[in-house]
């Protein structure tokens, strides 16, 4: 008796948030251990379809780094980065394209459908849903920033019920151009602020932002994150993560999160408890 009395207790206390983000769209860049693991992949898509079921409208936008790297190497192809971003070169945009929208856009699709939902997978090359320029082509190549979202395709899919699985790979306006990959992180952000979403959170290897002694810091504000980068305890693959949550408040979104994906159900503990488990970046 008493295990079904703290079930109940779990499910009162989850009762204010599902009513608090009903309707609400809550964007969620995967990525990291979470898409790794077969078991975490299961647990990510249970968290996703109760969302859903509840009455929230996620929206996932995925990443494929590991597994882009794996394929350049097996076809012995160079890969390198700057500042946590990949440097795309013509071959490793064929290859980012290949796995992104491919390979693992429709893994998440299937996996997502197979726990309930109805998921629909897209890149941003679909209806021409995201459009953009070089970031740096002298240094970055075919790495592109987003210049223009067209959110109708994503509105859509929305309206019609199904849970949209984005891959993060954009167009030009030039003719016979490849497209550009884009960092999903910041992708994650831009998509957002055009869908006006309620929250955004980022699926990461570690616990969240860490100071200095390598605790988690579980709230932050705008000014403190500069200064954590300024001062380098922000450093590497963080650096992307956290300017995409910094561009998605300043860009309406209420709230930035940067979760652990490798805790199974850790949307469910971010979003629906009030202790919460990762960073929270507010203004």
């Amino acid at each position: 008796m008493q295990h079904k009395i703290e079930i109940v207790q779990t499910l009162l206390e989850a009762l204010p948030y599902i009513k608090k983000f009903r309707d609400e769209i809550i964007v969620i860049k995967y990525g990291g251990s979470a898409q790794e693991s077969e078991e975490l992949k299961a647990k990510f898509a249970q968290d996703i379809v109760l969302l859903h079921t509840v009455g929230m409208r996620p929206v996932v936008v995925h990443g494929g780094g590991k597994n882009i790297t794996r394929l350049l190497s097996d076809l012995g192809v160079d890969t390198r980065f700057i500042d946590g971003q990949r440097v795309t070169t013509r071959e490793v945009m064929r290859v980012a394209e290949m796995v992104l929208s491919g390979e693992i856009n429709k893994e998440i699709v299937a996996l997502l459908n197979s726990q309930g939902a109805r998921a629909v997978g897209i890149s941003g090359k679909d209806a021409n849903f995201l459009e953009a320029i070089p970031k740096d082509s002298e240094n970055f190549g075919y790495t592109g920033v987003i210049e223009q979202i067209n959110t109708e395709i994503v509105d859509n899919i929305l309206d019609d019920g199904f849970v949209p699985v984005i891959a993060p790979i954009a167009g030009s306006q030039t003719l016979g151009h490849p497209g550009f990959n884009i960092n999903a992180d910041l992708a994650a952000s831009r998509i957002a602020v055009a869908l006006g979403a309620r929250k955004i959170l980022f699926l990461t290897d570690t616990p969240g932002v860490l100071d200095g002694e390598g605790k988690l810091i579980p709230t932050l504000t705008i000014d403190q994150t500069r200064r954590l980068k300024e001062e380098e305890v922000i450093r590497g693959g963080m650096i992307p993560k956290v300017d995409a949550c910094i561009d998605a408040l300043r860009g309406g979104v209420k709230k930035a999160h940067i979760i652990d994906g490798r805790v199974e159900h850790s949307l469910l503990l971010e979003i629906l408890t009030s202790s919460g488990i990762g960073t929270c970046i507010e203004l």
